[in-house]
């Protein structure tokens, strides 16, 4: 077992000489097991060795007598011990998440303070397979069936993945070593435990003696798979998914384009950059979104945990759930004060008004950029506001007017666009618009003898 360990960390770099290791000890078969051999390997890999110990306390005098029994070992092996008590799980989270969340936080602390260069953790084989066949059984994709990775965030390491628990116990015997035994893990009401001590057991009874390897190697199969397509995806994500704020945008054509492989992998990119995570997204939720980019054409909405999907013309919006509000934070009205600067609320965008003196410029400008406005003819006052159903404007070289609705049609602006779409208006007659520029009849000429230039500039854009 000692080579096997050996050739593990060597296979996957997990230490090197002169690393300080804390060996993360419950007083458990498993950790104990691994303190031992790394303790046995220590002076051949040149490694300096320490206990860390997370008491969750949740067992009481129980978990107090496993903290004892790691302080007591670690005394025996002549080794440092670092202890902390677990804080409480958060409203709503099982014991068994919590319990893996904290001791990652406690992990990552000791490695941030420099208190070691890595932390060695006593996962095996076994909980491998446990995890493998667990995750499969709820449903995961190629990312969860990779199950237990050998290295985390490239300083928490398992020594023992490639060790069955068998040949752990072998071993303690071996070295005439006890442990402890958390009475947790025999209570059936949890469903890891009826996994580990019914259904994996009925199952290599009944069906594949060496499922425990089978599923063992599937993880490695797995993990291989997604790690060649994190790097595709580094590679194409630019070209078909594009940040907006805490958004992200696609267009529908060209995701429906692609193999079902890629832009599933693509879609849950997406959700997984809006989210943060992945957690609740199941095979599911990623087809109502394929769905949504194989329309032909049209809109459409879908809602997945943590995440709200939109559809407008081609264009497929991925945003979290918190960002859409109702009328009250969608409206928005400011009192325009003549020249100045003013910020286009909900948006990353402001509004620059400045008197011009009249050229023969003034015929030749982009509405799409500037709006100049014949300052002696615009009705006053004037305010920026949101569009809203109802509104009308004549575009320069219009026959009539036509409603902002039908330009946004024409125009094909996504439903999402429009939410903070800016307007200048005089009670309800709108002077100019983003995108569509000023009103024909407001429009600047060379008979103007005052301008009001009204341009929008964005965050991003540079010296402005």
């Amino acid at each position: 077992m000692l080579r096997r360990v050996a050739h593990t960390i060597a296979r996957y770099g997990m230490l090197r000489a002169g690393d300080r290791v804390g060996v993360a000890v419950s007083g458990g078969p498993d950790s104990v097991a691994l303190l031992l051999a790394l303790g046995t390997l220590a002076p051949e890999l040149g490694l300096l060795l320490g206990v860390v110990h997370l008491n969750h306390g949740w067992r009481g005098a129980e978990s107090d007598a496993d903290e004892q029994f790691s302080r007591d070992l670690a005394a025996s092996l002549g080794l440092d011990f670092i202890a902390e008590r677990a804080s409480a799980a958060e409203p709503g989270e099982n014991l068994e998440q919590a319990g893996r969340r904290l001791r990652l936080e406690f992990f990552r602390r000791l490695l941030a303070e420099q208190r070691f260069d890595k932390i060695a953790l006593g996962h095996t084989r076994t909980d491998q397979a446990e995890t493998v066949l667990y995750r499969f059984l709820r449903g995961a994709a190629t990312a969860g069936l990779s199950g237990i990775h050998p290295v985390l965030e490239s300083r928490i390491v398992r020594p023992l993945i490639e060790v069955e628990r068998a040949e752990v116990l072998e071993y303690l015997a071996s070295r005439g070593q006890a442990w402890r035994e958390d009475s947790t893990n025999l209570d059936l009401g949890f469903d890891r435990n009826r996994l580990r001590h019914q259904l994996l057991p009925q199952l290599e009874k009944e069906w594949n003696p060496g499922l425990t390897g089978t599923l063992a190697h599937l993880a490695d199969w797995a993990r291989e798979e997604e790690n060649y397509w994190r790097a595709e995806l580094e590679r194409l994500a630019p070209a078909y998914l594009r940040r907006e704020g805490h958004a992200v945008l696609l267009e529908a054509p060209q995701m429906a384009s692609l193999a079902s492989a890629v832009e599933r992998r693509l879609l849950r990119r997406a959700i997984e950059q809006v989210k943060g995570d992945l957690r609740g997204i199941d095979f599911e939720h990623v087809e109502q979104i394929r769905r949504l980019t194989s329309a032909a054409e049209g809109h459409g909405r879908v809602q997945i945990p943590g995440v709200d999907v939109f559809r407008s013309f081609d264009q497929v919006r991925l945003a979290p759930l918190s960002e859409w509000g109702g009328l009250e934070t969608r409206n928005f009205s400011l009192l325009l004060n003549g020249p100045g600067t003013y910020e286009v609320p909900q948006t990353d965008t402001r509004l620059i008004l400045r008197f011009r003196t009249p050229g023969k410029e003034c015929q030749e400008y982009n509405e799409e950029e500037l709006g100049w406005l014949d300052w002696d003819r615009t009705p006053r006052p004037l305010w920026l506001r949101n569009w809203r159903p109802g509104d009308r404007l004549r575009p320069r070289g219009a026959a009539g007017e036509e409603k902002l609705k039908s330009l946004f049609q024409s125009r094909k602006v996504p439903l999402w666009q429009r939410r903070s779409w800016p307007v200048v208006a005089s009670q309800e007659v709108i002077v100019w618009s983003r995108g569509f520029g000023v009103a024909a009849e407001f429009a600047a000429g060379q008979e103007s003898r005052t301008i009001l230039e009204i341009f929008e500039a964005h965050s991003s854009d540079a010296g402005v």
